[in-house]
């Protein structure tokens, strides 16, 4: 019942979506960039969310509803505050159509001064935005909540308010927490009551779309948050690494969650340093790509954005939000294109 109800909700999202976001009585569609909402009933046959439907987690991994394994490669969209011009229908058509995503996410600021806890209605916009043109293009959406601290007030605030609107689409995952800080921070005392919350909160109006969680230092302490784990179904735990930084400790470390029956999903890693600059490490990347990739283990970089760091997959000064030529890309989105193209055409054959 659960895979027919799911699968109906694909077919029928367009009127859902207009009724949630409440939009058009008379039956007009909504309009997002270029494109109108009720392009959702006609998502191709072969995108990602029509092949694999709803995701949920059996036995420590991520799968769709036929129980195959799947695995989502994407990119990561800049802090929302910082990179707003990127939060796009066109960025996301041409993620879609040129990179080959099947996942995109969304990173909702909650920090500093000008965030989500300042400007609620501004960032669920934007976060509107991106749900609808990654529904609209039947691929997944991580709305990650993006702090280093806690906010629980907001950020259920905040989440409920996209369960309510969205929480009917097979393609939404929520991130509650994306990089817990590491000193003074406790996984069991701290971060696991703060999830237990959220958690709570979304499951009461969304039953079963996958939820994300971190884990302090960064979302690097899988091995402990897999010593005392959370309860309920279609949890998993996000693990970030950047590949000049992390090397095979932390892929130990997070194989020994794997083991112990923690869903991964790397939901942001860079193939540079940890400061997000720096040099690339190809030799780190491939290691890293290649356990995600025998693990069925999905990944997101970061982060499409144009500012002058090495993690950026634009150059400096790159003013469109599309259509982006190799000229635009620097050398770390350039790796990154050529690997979701790649991906995608192996997954094709």
């Amino acid at each position: 019942m659960r895979k027919v109800r799911k699968a109906f909700r694909l077919i029928a999202a367009a009127a859902a979506l207009t009724m949630a976001v409440g939009g058009c009585s008379d039956g007009q569609s909504l309009q997002t960039a270029s494109r109108p909402i009720s392009d959702l009933a006609r998502v191709p046959a072969t995108t990602p969310v029509a092949l694999h439907g709803s995701l949920s987690i059996t036995n420590g991994q991520i799968v769709g509803e036929q129980g195959e394994p799947v695995t989502l490669r994407g990119m990561s969209l800049f802090w929302s505050q910082w990179g707003p011009q990127f939060y796009t229908r066109e960025t996301v058509d041409w993620l879609v159509s040129d990179w080959k995503v099947s996942a995109v996410r969304a990173a909702i600021a909650a920090e500093g001064d000008d965030s989500a806890l300042q400007h609620f209605e501004r960032e669920i916009d934007k976060a509107s935005t991106v749900i609808e043109a990654a529904a609209a293009n039947g691929i997944y959406v991580i709305v990650d909540w993006h702090a280093h601290r806690e906010h629980p007030e907001e950020a259920e605030r905040f989440l409920t308010e996209i369960a309510r609107r969205y929480g009917h689409l097979p393609n939404l995952i929520y991130e509650p927490f994306n990089e817990p800080l590491r000193d003074g921070v406790d996984w069991s005392r701290d971060i696991k009551p703060y999830h237990q919350r959220i958690i709570a909160a979304i499951r009461a109006i969304d039953p079963d779309n996958l939820i994300i969680v971190g884990s302090p230092s960064w979302s690097q302490d899988v091995d402990i948050a897999a010593l005392d784990p959370l309860e309920g179904s279609n949890i998993g735990y996000t693990l970030h690494y950047y590949a000049a930084t992390h090397k095979d400790d932390l892929r130990a470390r997070a194989e020994q969650a794997r083991q112990a029956g923690l869903a991964l999903m790397i939901t942001e890693f860079g193939i540079v340093e940890a400061t997000g600059n720096g040099p690339i490490d190809m030799a780190s990347s491939n290691a890293w790509w290649d356990w995600a990739e025998e693990n069925h283990i999905s990944w997101l970089n970061w982060s499409i954005t144009e500012r002058d760091e090495s993690s950026a997959a634009l150059r400096p000064g790159t003013q469109a939000v599309a259509g982006w030529s190799d000229a635009d890309l620097t050398p770390a989105g350039r790796i990154l294109r050529a690997r979701l193209r790649a991906a995608a055409a192996a997954e094709e054959r």
